[in-house]
């Protein structure tokens, strides 16, 4: 190895140490906190009560959590269940997500937050936090919801 490789050897290693120490000091902010509260319900998703999560890509609003759980069926066999308290500032007032038009995405209409319904991911807003999702149970007649 010649002396100028060596060199640049070492440089590299010197900014590569302080690139990972300035990097692991960066604390990630919490996400805000959504007051716990308690669900365990279950429902038929195929019944006439929730028509529209009779089919792949159906969605629903129920009453429960902290302002409401928002249900899609992602697949036959695989539902989604979101918390709809806006992930970015859940204690506002009116931050409570909706399903838009076309039901792939849903927005909260305080910060305009826009998350993607199969997942819950955020893609476009102030938030960086995915919604809050609930443990879904499907034994292929009862789907069951709880946290």
């Amino acid at each position: 190895m010649n002396p100028t490789s060596s060199f640049y050897v070492r440089v590299l290693l010197v900014f590569g140490m302080f690139s990972f120490m300035a990097g692991s000091c960066k604390k990630e902010t919490p996400a805000p906190e959504i007051p716990f509260t308690y669900v365990n319900f279950s429902l038929n998703p195929n019944g006439t009560q929730y028509l529209s999560l009779n089919g792949v890509g159906g969605w629903e609003t129920v009453t429960g959590g902290y302002k409401g759980i928002l249900i899609y069926r992602k697949s036959i066999n695989e539902f989604m269940a979101y918390e709809r308290a806006c992930p970015y500032d859940p204690l506002v007032s009116g931050a409570q997500i909706r399903v838009d038009k076309s039901a792939i995405t849903c927005t909260c209409p305080i910060c305009a937050s826009k998350f993607i319904i199969t997942d819950g991911s955020p893609y476009a807003g102030p938030s960086h936090y995915p919604l809050k999702q609930y443990t879904t149970v499907y034994d292929g007649a009862m789907l069951y919801i709880s946290n």
